[in-house]
């Protein structure tokens, strides 16, 4: 690994790539936990910080200028804003199951998608974990996110099967 690229970026792209990186550590043990304990109230706080960091950064990270300063990725920072905002919302207001599909939601897509093209030929992350081939890297980085897809798709199945 080399942190030159992260280290040379802007700080509004170094505050981004850590906090999510800090979002996508926590949300298994947020997720897979066992859920309304002290301990998955103060994590998911934490995510909710890391993640409210990670949206607010990305507003300010033009590097793909499409339309003016902005790009297609700033459409996930305004879906992204939404979906935690909501997720909060529904835990405050006692509609669990509306909150645990916006944070999953939040976790697999806005993470996800997002931490997929990351690791696009060429970009920081990229250029960070896989300098030598940035092309298997990305690659890589698909396949796995499309195997946990997978494997979340077929826990559901087996679950409503069974219940």
């Amino acid at each position: 690994m080399i942190l030159t690229p992260l280290l040379e970026a802007g700080a509004f792209i170094q505050i981004h790539a850590i906090s999510a990186v800090v979002a996508a550590l926590l949300g298994p043990v947020i997720l897979y936990g066992r859920k309304g304990t002290v301990r998955h109230k103060r994590l998911g706080k934490l995510w909710v910080l890391a993640m409210a960091l990670a949206i607010a950064s990305s507003a300010f990270i033009w590097q793909i200028r499409l339309v003016g300063p902005f790009s297609p990725i700033h459409l996930l920072t305004v879906l992204a804003a939404y979906g935690l905002v909501s997720g909060i919302n529904h835990a405050r207001n006692g509609r669990i199951a509306a909150h645990q599909a916006s944070m999953k939601g939040l976790y697999f897509w806005a993470l996800g998608v997002a931490g997929v093209f990351t690791f696009w030929p060429g970009r920081i992350m990229s250029r960070m974990l896989f300098p030598e081939h940035p092309t298997v890297g990305f690659y890589l980085v698909l396949g796995v996110y499309l195997a946990v897809l997978l494997v979340q798709k077929m826990s559901r199945s087996q679950a409503l099967a069974k219940g």
